[in-house]
């Protein structure tokens, strides 16, 4: 064999030992996990093209893929012309490949907020405004928008968006609009009742399903005792069909709004708004918190009882009574320590 014909076999065997050593180098990079030690939420933005993503990861220090092999992969190793914006969540242990195939399936993170029962619709706002993940888009035009979307009583319109909402937690992706999240939950709320109204207890006093959401709650704050729902549901509706006044200081509150201290008074009692329901008769003209589920099964199925009262004991729990002696008994007992 002539020395020219070494010397070419030589610088081949070199070139594919070369090559061999860069597709190895190559493959090496894009097939190797991430540098994740925990979860990682990872944002693409509008338009974003694979080189832009790849070049975040580097950025981020997530990958050690150089730009060089970057763009290899980018034009024979994966389809990248389908990357969708949003925010995902990287994994330890997942590869490019793990992470542009997420991408591209929009496989978006679902960020949560809970929207609590008990609340009112101005705390609710707050809570909606201050998540960082949600874009707060409410103003007048949109909160008419969802009052224009109730479909059951009150017919001459809704004047308040209180209780008009299902209590619970919801997911979204990020930058959800607020007005958005609050359609899904009336939508929810509504849902539920469509479902539960017919199976109501027969011949009590609410006329329509707005009078079971203002009856929910009252009970959801006069209680987080699971089990004394459904009893307290029972002792508005007797005081309801015998015509007493309700006489629970929650409406109280509320009626008082921004001026209430932490404190009710006699003359707090006594003040003639259209919640006090130690003045007024029946329901009060809205709800006064969000509700839940449990609380709203209450009042369409309330407990069959003949208590008129209940008391609170101290510890969470109510003392119920059928009479006012048993009541006032009660009251010595739990509030005046006699």
């Amino acid at each position: 064999m002539t020395r020219i014909k070494v010397l070419v076999l030589t610088l081949i065997g070199v070139v594919v030992l070369s090559a061999g050593a860069v597709a190895w180098y190559w493959q090496h990079q894009v097939n190797a996990p991430l540098r994740l030690s925990e979860p990682t939420l990872f944002t693409v933005p509008d338009g974003a093209s694979g080189h832009r993503v790849m070049a975040a990861l580097r950025q981020q220090q997530l990958t050690e893929v150089g730009k060089l092999s970057g763009k290899i992969w980018l034009k024979v190793g994966v389809d990248n012309h389908s990357l969708r914006a949003g925010t995902y969540e990287l994994h330890p242990g997942m590869t490019l490949q793990d992470a542009f195939r997420k991408i591209s399936r929009g496989d978006e993170y679902q960020f949560t907020i809970s929207l609590i029962d008990g609340l009112t619709f101005k705390q609710w706002l707050k809570r909606l405004k201050d998540h960082e993940h949600i874009e707060f888009d409410l103003n007048e035009e949109k909160l008419s928008a969802l009052k224009a979307q109730w479909p059951w009583p009150p017919a001459n319109g809704l004047t308040s968006l209180e209780g008009m909402f299902l209590a619970d937690t919801y997911h979204f992706t990020d930058q959800t609009k607020a007005s958005i999240i609050l359609q899904r939950a009336m939508q929810a709320l509504q849902r539920f009742v469509d479902k539960h109204w017919p199976q109501r207890a027969a011949g009590g006093p609410l006329d329509n399903q707005y009078d079971a959401l203002i009856l929910a709650s009252i009970i959801e704050k006069e209680t987080a005792v699971p089990a004394e729902r459904a009893r307290i549901a029972g002792v508005f509706i007797n005081r309801l069909n015998t015509r007493m006044r309700l006489q629970t200081d929650p409406t109280v509150i509320y009626g008082i709004g921004s001026d209430y201290d932490g404190n009710i008074t006699r003359a707090h009692l006594r003040q003639k708004t259209a919640y006090n329901t130690y003045v007024i008769r029946g329901l009060p003209p809205t709800p006064i918190a969000m509700a839940g589920r449990p609380a709203i099964l209450a009042a369409l199925k309330p407990a069959q009882t003949e208590d008129l009262y209940f008391v609170a004991r101290g510890d969470g729990s109510h003392q119920f009574s059928r009479t006012l002696a048993e009541h006032n008994q009660a009251v010595r007992k739990y509030q005046l320590n006699q």
